[in-house]
């Protein structure tokens, strides 16, 4: 059976620090806590879970402080975790039975992260990330921001296994955005990969003209990865929109077509820009195509899980029914049910068509 170093960097994570060791404590031989400068009971919760705690100064680098974290670790396989994740016990469980199963021969473990889930609990945001990497094989995390370890050797999907990202603070730091604007200001060249984290960076801060410029410079690089040239494609749309530029953000959405098949993320950015418009015929196809689209979390694209069932289908429910096509807009509707049957928006519809039924009843006099 394998053995697992847990290796985290924290700071000022008391809020979340207790609820993520517990969750996996009894799953990993090893806890490793890199300090990068808390001022709160960070490193007094820490000490209940190891004496492994270190202090690096903080030095606007994530995969610097990650690297460290990482040649702590002691055990087999190193496994990474932010202290506002989490495992279900049911996952911890899959965790356990995959150190008994997992081949000496596998370099690197990647997991289903959960990101976001609605209302009721359903995941709604999912993609595979490289979470145990096999010790003393040379593992490192690069770039500064939105740090990744470079998938090789013989990688394993655990699909059962997946961590849980549980925010509690609602406000978005600039924390990141100012790192990549230190970058851009040092004269330093960006990876592909950060101009494509750059730009989506300015997006959230509202600086469309600046996220776009950045987000077209990563389209033209040749070695950007295809996901997130897909991705980018409505990143940049979303740009243009903040912008005004309505044509400007519909030839970004097609051109994401460029790069593979449509993925549901963009057939459902098409059918909202038609429908945005009363163009109901053209938003229901693309709706359709959505519904249509194939769904695969192992290329390890972000992977919005309504793109692929309840969003085009409570869509084309509205489509329709603007059409004046009320039997396939109820049809609709009642598919939407099936994704999400506790929807308010598929409720209301299903009352509003029982009140038409009603009312055509009382039209023609039965």
């Amino acid at each position: 059976m394998i053995t697992i170093s847990l290796c985290m960097i924290v700071k000022n994570e008391e809020e979340v620090l207790e609820r993520c060791l517990d969750s996996i404590r009894d799953a990993v031989e090893e806890i490793v806590i890199v300090d990068t400068g808390s001022i709160d009971g960070t490193r007094d919760i820490a000490k209940k879970y190891t004496e492994k705690i270190y202090t690096y100064p903080w030095k606007e680098d994530f995969a610097s402080a990650r690297n460290y974290a990482l040649e702590k670790g002691t055990m087999d396989y190193l496994m990474w975790m932010d202290a506002d994740d989490a495992v279900s016990p049911k996952c911890k469980e899959a965790l356990l039975g995959l150190k008994k199963i997992l081949p000496p021969k596998i370099d690197m473990v990647m997991m289903p992260y959960v990101t976001g889930r609605d209302e009721n609990g359903r995941p709604t945001f999912v993609y595979y990330r490289e979470r145990l990497v096999k010790n003393h094989k040379g593992f490192r995390f690069i770039g500064r921001v939105h740090e990744v370890i470079p998938p090789r050797g013989n990688v394993y999907y655990a699909e059962e296994v997946f961590i849980e990202h549980k925010r509690i603070r609602k406000e978005y730091s600039r924390r990141n955005l100012e790192i990549y604007e230190d970058m851009e200001k040092g004269g330093e060249k960006f990876a592909p990969r950060e101009l494509y984290y750059y730009g989506r960076e300015l997006l959230s801060h509202g600086h469309y003209k600046k996220g776009a410029a950045i987000l077209e410079e990563f389209l033209k690089h040749p070695q950007g990865w295809v996901e997130n040239k897909i991705d980018a494609t409505r990143q940049l749309a979303f740009c243009r929109y903040g912008l005004k530029e309505e044509e400007g953000a519909l030839s970004a959405l097609l051109k994401g077509l460029e790069y593979d098949v449509p993925r549901g993320e963009t057939c459902c950015a098409l059918g909202r820009h038609f429908m945005d418009r009363g163009k109901w015929r053209q938003a229901a196809y693309w709706y359709e195509q959505a519904l249509a689209a194939k769904k695969d979390t192992r290329t390890g694209a972000f992977v919005s899980e309504d793109c692929y069932g309840y969003l085009p289908a409570i869509s084309l429910c509205v489509c329709y029914d603007r059409m004046g096509e009320r039997k396939l807009a109820e049809y609709y509707n009642e598919l939407a049910g099936k994704f999400k049957p506790e929807s308010c928006h598929y409720l209301l519809n299903k009352e509003y068509f029982k009140k038409l039924f009603r009312e055509r009843l009382n039209k023609d006099g039965i």
